[in-house]
């Protein structure tokens, strides 16, 4: 087994400039400290501070990374302490400093200066910390604990697993997004919200400051291309409705995305927006779709786990990010499904910019899943649409503080990416994996988000609820049926081919297994040819491609996991595509 593979972007990554991008596009200052770098580290049996530290960590990869330095496992006993220096320089009239973390897997204390300044549980979800409190100007001292167990309990996990192999793999620990802070005024805007109103020509604005019990003036210009459209003046902490005639909308052949500068007392904040309006509706067959700005569009897309074989879950750059956007782009695709992860903000906003549709799963949690029942429906489908949720033992969900954290969690996933345009559809559960009263946690989305699709159970168990009639398809024919809910392939294909050096193992796993690239470009080709097509004018409204690249064992993506080689041949990839599309067009009536 080759145990070191590199992306491009990982092998001229220098310790010294490592992710320097602002990190949070919704909210944009001028001023802000990136504090990736190189970090002291220690894996003790104890929270307490450790009297000396073992090397030297590049954060924000994890120390199963191979770019952190380190190529350590941290276990479920242990804990993983981190320490740096943290310069506060002058303020310049500024008067607090926030620390931000993009993520910290799984749960962790921060102290300045050798006091508690925050903690934080959910190793997907960002948090942030005001440490005016605990700091003074010049040299202060950061150090973060952090905790990770992992699989070997409840808590969120997604594909990681402590014993890798097959479709689970490397789990990854402690700080693993951007580590940075700002200098904010007294009054800041903490939260922004900017939703369209398509049908409405308009746009609902929500900017929220770190006084919710006090209502500040916010002042907002809209900008398109550089030309200012819009003034508005409204308060904080309550939402405002903003005309916006002839507008362009945003598509993903047609990205366009509307700048916004606010201010609010002496704090100014720059982001985007959107025109653009998902929902599902009825062709003119009566036959249940997707819709894009109220016309039928059809969801192309692959399926996106979102691992490099140097940074695991970091992407080694920004450019690393968008990478996998463009290659799937030029390949005809116009959807990706972030599968049991969240991303950076910046990807989200990359997909914004670039033009990609967004199907984003909760991350699952759980005990130890039962292969033998959540792989069931494979062999016997009905079983899928059959079994009630109910069964805590069945869907290991026999815990309910990790319920409790699922919801929590949930709600936050969602606040979290409201903002972007791209995110197209929520998934709560994937194939049963700690699974629990999905059509409830359905409806809570529903909720707190109405603008958007929700595929209640990839592929099975799900129990009536949502948008979307979801199958996972990787063996066999199959035959569309005209359902109550759309129709959507959420998962097919999963086809392998190995190239020697540009993987992470010597076996291949995969469902079907070719030895060529041509091969594999015609075992696809065939796949939509015979398999795809043909059901579309029965209803088929979406398509779900595993994968995107390789990862570790499993060999089945277009690309390789080091991202060198696009495994198949793009021309015939894009041509399928458009066939794909054009037979969708033809079947909703919007092309002779």
């Amino acid at each position: 087994m080759n145990t070191y593979l590199y992306t491009k972007w990982g092998r001229d990554l220098s310790a010294e400039h490592v992710l320097e991008e602002y990190p949070r596009p919704k909210l944009c200052r001028k001023e802000y400290v990136i504090l990736n770098g190189l970090w002291q580290y220690a894996f003790t049996g104890s929270r307490h501070f450790p009297e000396k530290y073992d090397g030297e960590i590049l954060v924000p990869f994890s120390p199963e990374a191979s770019l952190s330095r380190v190529g350590r496992q941290l276990q479920p006993d242990e804990y993983l302490h981190y320490y740096r220096e943290l310069v506060i320089p002058g303020t310049n009239g500024k008067r607090r400093w926030i620390l931000h973390f993009g993520a910290v897997d799984q749960s962790c204390c921060v102290y300045i200066n050798e006091q508690k300044a925050g903690r934080h549980s959910g190793g997907y979800l960002p948090f942030s910390i005001d440490i005016t409190p605990f700091v003074k100007t010049g040299a202060n001292t950061l150090r973060v604990v952090v905790k990770d167990l992992s699989d070997s309990s409840y808590h969120s996990k997604g594909k990681q697993s402590l014993e890798r192999g097959g479709m689970w793999y490397t789990a990854q620990s402690g700080i693993w997004q951007t580590v940075w802070m700002e200098p904010v005024p007294e009054q800041y805007l903490s939260d922004l919200l900017i939703e369209p109103d398509y049908d409405g020509s308009k746009i609902v604005i929500a900017a929220n400051s770190n006084h919710p019990e006090e209502r500040f003036p916010v002042h907002a210009e809209i900008s398109y291309q550089g030309k200012v459209l819009k003034e508005a003046d409204f308060f904080s902490g309550e939402a405002a409705e903003v005309a916006l005639e002839h507008f362009e909308s945003w598509t993903p052949e047609t990205p366009h995305l509307y700048d916004i500068r606010l201010s609010m007392c002496e704090d100014a904040v720059s982001s985007y927006f959107a025109m653009r309006k998902i929902g599902v509706g009825k062709d003119i067959r009566g036959i249940p779709r997707f819709f894009l700005n109220n016309k039928p569009y059809f969801h192309c897309g692959v399926l996106d786990q979102g691992y490099y074989p140097d940074g695991l879950y970091t992407a080694p750059s920004d450019e690393a990010l968008q990478h996998d956007i463009r290659a799937m782009k030029d390949l005809g695709f116009n959807m990706l499904r972030k599968h049991m992860k969240i991303e950076p903000a910046r990807w989200y906003y990359h997909c914004d910019r670039i033009g990609m549709l967004v199907w984003q799963d909760m991350v699952c949690g759980g005990d130890n899943y039962l292969s033998w029942f959540i792989f069931l429906p494979n062999a016997f489908p009905w079983i899928g649409r059959s079994v009630r949720d109910r069964h805590d033992f069945l869907f290991s969900r026999r815990e309910r503080r990790g319920k409790i954290e699922y919801i929590r969690e949930m709600k936050e996933t969602v606040r979290l990416l409201r903002h972007y345009p791209c995110v197209a559809a929520w998934v709560p559960f994937n194939e049963g994996w700690g699974q629990f009263q999905a059509s409830a946690v359905s409806r809570m989305i529903r909720d707190m988000d109405p603008s958007r699709i929700i595929d209640e159970a990839s592929g099975w168990f799900d129990q009536g609820g949502g948008d979307v009639h979801s199958i996972h398809q990787y063996w066999g024919h199959f035959f569309i049926r005209k359902r109550r809910r759309v129709v959507a392939i959420t998962e097919c294909g999963g086809f392998s081919y190995r190239i020697p050096g540009h993987c992470l193992c010597d076996e291949v796993y995969g469902y079907r297994k070719y030895k060529s690239g041509r091969k594999l470009t015609k075992g696809i080709s065939d796949f939509w040819t015979w398999e795809l097509i043909p059901n579309v004018k029965r209803g088929l409204s979406a398509v779900i491609y595993t994968q995107v690249s390789d990862v570790e064992d499993e060999v089945n993506g277009f690309l390789t996991y080091d991202r060198e080689c696009m495994k198949v041949d793009r021309a015939v990839i894009r041509r399928k595509n458009r066939e794909l599309l054009g037979a969708f067009l033809e079947a909703v009536g919007r092309r002779k």
